[in-house]
């Protein structure tokens, strides 16, 4: 496999998905848009549901600044889970859509974001980064916002989630 900036980016994501598999085992689908409740004490944190639907609207951005096509976003989504949005816990399920729905659009939109950056081109890395301010300063092309989103901000997210996880009493993913 030749080492372009798309297959290095691609590694990374790889990498983040397959983990990200592995903190979803055993996450009750009833629990899955629940605050955790250590001692139960809610703690106001990002809950499963609302970490992977946030972090399945990078994928459109990606391939958006790539001039790729991309999954059409489920209605409602960008609202709920947009950069802006504020997780809220969801006890009665009235909320957020399923948590099936959630992780099928996290998985497929993924799996066509690494397929495509495996074929992207360096020259298309090369382009700046249409982002303004702080976004555009830290990362000012798209090579380097690119391996942001597949890399530091998916895996800081999975934290969130890995925190979750534990304070819900369940073992390291």
């Amino acid at each position: 496999m030749q080492r372009t900036t798309g297959n290095i980016i691609a590694d990374s994501l790889e990498s983040a998905v397959s983990y990200a598999d592995r903190l979803v085992q055993e996450i009750s689908h009833l629990e899955a848009a629940r605050f955790a409740r250590p001692g139960g004490q809610p703690v106001s944190s990002n809950h499963p549901c609302f970490t992977f639907g946030h972090l399945s609207l990078y994928p459109s951005k990606v391939l958006s600044q790539l001039d790729q096509d991309s999954l059409p976003i489920p209605a409602g989504f960008e609202k709920l889970f947009d950069k802006t949005a504020t997780c809220k816990d969801d006890p009665n399920h009235t909320i957020y859509p399923s948590f099936d729905e959630v992780l099928a659009f996290f998985s497929t939109s993924h799996k066509k974001l690494i397929e495509t950056l495996r074929v992207t081109s360096n020259e298309a890395f090369e382009r700046p980064n249409p982002a303004e301010g702080p976004l555009a300063t830290r990362f000012p092309t798209l090579s380097s916002v690119h391996a942001f989103y597949c890399g530091g901000h998916i895996m800081s997210h999975l934290g969130q989630l890995s925190t979750w996880r534990r304070m819900q009493g369940l073992p390291p993913a």
